[in-house]
C-alpha cells in the first residue's frame, strides 16, 4: 500500500519546497489569451479539498507558546523592559514583540472568511485536544483545527471589476478566478502603534527619542511653554522645524533626549507588516509540498478592498470608515485627511475612535490585555522546563512600563487624534501590505503544452498524492 496523502506531504523536504517554489498562476479551468501562447481550458474549476484548505490555514496559525528568552538586565546596570511581548501563544510567522497584528482573510467561491487568531487559553484548549506534533495528526484533526478558526463574513467571492485600479496587468486574466482560494493579510496598526511607542519609550535615560510631527511646522503648545523652551533650547527650532509633541516637559525632566528625534511619518506602522510576508511564504511552501499552484501578487488596492458596494461591483471586506472632520488651510499628506478604515463592527475593532472614547482608554485597554498575558502562568509557563519556578522568578523581575512612559504614549496618541481627528494619521488604522496569495489546482494541460517538466514536477504528481 502506498503512502497516505498526509505522509507524502509531511515527508516532502523543506529545502525542495524552497528550491522548487515558483509562481504558478494558471488555475484549472482558466483560459488564457496570450497570442501564440494562448490556451483554452476544457476543465471545470477545481476548488481545494477540505484537507488542502485545512493544511494551509493551520500553517498560518497557532503553533504552541513563544520562547521568552530575552535578557532582563542592561549591561552596566539596570533592567531592560521585561514586558515587551503582547501575546504568548506562538504563531507560524514571527512578528514584532509577538504582537501578531496581521489578520488573514480567505475567499473562495463559497464566501469571504476571517481566519481568527487564537490566543491564551483558547489556543491551549485547541492544542490539548490534538496530538502535540503535526505528523501525528489525522486528516480529521487537520480539518477540525481549521474549522475552529474560520468565520464566514459574506457569501460569495471577494471581487471587483477586472480593470485597473482593482486588478493590475496580467492579474486581470488569472487572479482570483473560480476554483481558486485567495489569502489576504490585513494588519492592525493601532495596537502595534501603541505597543511600539511604549517599547521605544522604555529605552534607558538619555536614549529615548523626542517625537515630532514632521507634517506640522513648529509651534509651542502655550506661551508658557514657549518661554521655557526658548530660554533653554531656542537653537533647536532651527534644527527641529516641526511640531514637537509634549517636548517641553519631557525635555526639561531629561526623560527624552532632545537630540534624538523620531518623526511620526517614519514611525509608520512600527514594522507590523513584515508578519504578513512570512505568512505568505508559509502558504507558498505548504502549497508546493501539496503539489498545488501558488502565487503572491498585487491585491486589489485600498481603499476599495475594504468596501462593499454592489452597485459599483465592489465586493470587499466591509470595513467601517471614519472621515476626519478637520478643516485645513495647509493640507498634510495623505492619508491624514482621508477616511480611515477602523474595523468591522463586532468582528475586528481597532484601538481607535469610535471603538474607544479616547486614546487614554485605548492605551489602558492595550496594557490591560498585555498584562493579562503575563499574569496567566498556565499559558506563560508552558515554554519553561520548570514552569512554577521560572514564571514566578520572571514575574518578580520583569520591569513594566513606567508611569512616565505611559503618560508620554498617551500624549502622543491624543495629539494625533486632536490634530488629525483620526488614529493613526500617518498610516491607516488597518493596513493592506499590498499582496495576496492565490492557491489552486493548476491547469496541467497548459503547463504540459508550454513548459519544461521540471517547472511543475510536484504539481504533476498532485493526482497521485491525493489518489485522484
Amino acid at each position: 500500500m502506498g503512502a497516505t496523502p498526509l505522509a507524502e506531504i509531511l515527508g516532502y523536504p523543506l529545502l525542495s519546497a524552497i528550491a522548487e517554489r515558483r509562481s504558478r498562476r494558471i488555475a484549472r479551468g482558466v483560459s488564457v489569451d496570450a497570442g501564440e501562447l494562448s490556451h483554452r481550458s476544457t476543465n471545470p474549476p477545481a476548488p481545494l479539498s477540505p484537507l488542502e484548505e485545512a493544511m494551509l490555514l493551520v500553517a498560518t496559525g497557532t503553533t504552541g507558546v513563544a520562547t521568552m528568552d530575552g535578557p532582563l538586565d542592561i549591561p552596566g546596570g539596570g533592567k531592560e523592559l521585561g514586558t515587551p511581548y503582547f501575546h504568548f501563544a506562538a504563531r507560524a510567522a514571527s512578528s514584532p514583540d509577538n504582537s501578531q497584528p496581521t489578520q488573514l482573510f480567505m475567499t473562495n467561491d463559497e464566501g469571504i472568511y476571517l481566519i481568527r487568531r487564537l490566543h491564551g487559553r483558547e489556543a491551549l484548549a485547541l492544542a490539548k485536544d490534538l496530538p502535540p506534533r503535526w505528523d501525528a495528526w489525522s486528516e480529521a484533526d487537520w480539518i477540525a483545527a481549521a474549522a475552529t478558526v474560520k468565520v464566514k463574513l459574506h457569501d460569495g467571492r471577494l471581487d471587483f471589476p477586472r480593470e485597473y485600479p482593482y486588478y493590475f496587468a496580467w492579474n486581470k486574466q488569472t487572479s482570483n478566478r473560480p476554483g481558486t482560494t485567495m489569502f489576504l493579510p490585513v494588519t492592525d496598526v493601532t495596537r502595534m502603534y501603541i505597543n511600539g511607542l511604549l517599547n521605544i519609550l522604555s529605552e534607558p535615560d538619555g536614549q529615548r527619542p523626542i517625537f515630532v510631527d514632521d507634517w506640522q511646522v513648529f509651534h509651542p503648545h502655550t506661551i508658557e511653554d514657549w518661554a521655557g523652551w526658548a530660554a533653554e533650547h531656542l537653537h533647536l527650532t532651527a534644527t527641529i522645524p516641526y511640531q514637537i509633541i509634549g517636548g517641553v516637559k519631557e525635555a526639561r525632566s531629561g526623560f527624552v533626549n532632545i537630540h534624538n528625534v523620531a518623526p511620526l511619518s517614519i514611525v509608520r506602522c512600527m514594522l507590523a507588516d513584515h508578519e504578513a510576508y512570512f505568512l505568505q511564504q508559509n502558504l507558498m511552501l505548504v502549497a508546493q509540498a501539496m503539489g498545488l499552484g501558488a502565487w503572491v501578487h498585487v491585491a486589489p488596492q485600498e481603499p476599495y478592498l475594504f468596501k462593499r458596494d454592489e452597485s459599483k461591483g465592489w465586493r470587499g471586506l466591509g470595513f467601517r470608515f471614519e472621515t476626519p472632520k478637520k478643516s485645513w488651510s495647509r493640507w498634510p499628506p495623505v492619508p491624514a485627511t482621508q477616511p480611515n478604515p477602523v474595523g468591522i463592527d463586532g468582528v475586528l475593532e481597532g484601538f481607535c475612535p469610535p471603538y474607544v472614547t479616547s486614546m487614554d482608554e485605548a492605551v489602558d485597554r492595550h496594557l490591560e490585555l498585555k498584562y493579562q498575558s503575563y499574569a496567566d502562568a498556565q499559558v506563560f509557563g508552558r515554554g519553561y522546563r520548570d514552569p512554577a519556578s521560572s514564571v514566578s522568578k520572571f514575574q518578580a523581575d520583569a520591569v513594566r512600563y513606567s508611569p512616565e512612559v505611559i503618560a508620554y504614549t498617551k500624549e502622543i496618541c491624543n495629539y494625533i487624534v486632536d490634530t488629525y481627528d483620526r488614529f493613526p494619521a500617518h498610516v491607516d488604522a488597518w493596513l493592506v501590505p499590498g499582496t495576496w496569495v492565490q492557491v489552486c489546482h493548476v491547469e496541467l494541460e497548459y503547463y504540459d503544452k508550454y513548459f519544461a517538466p521540471g517547472q511543475y514536477r510536484r504539481q504533476a504528481e498532485h493526482a497521485r498524492i491525493f489518489g485522484e
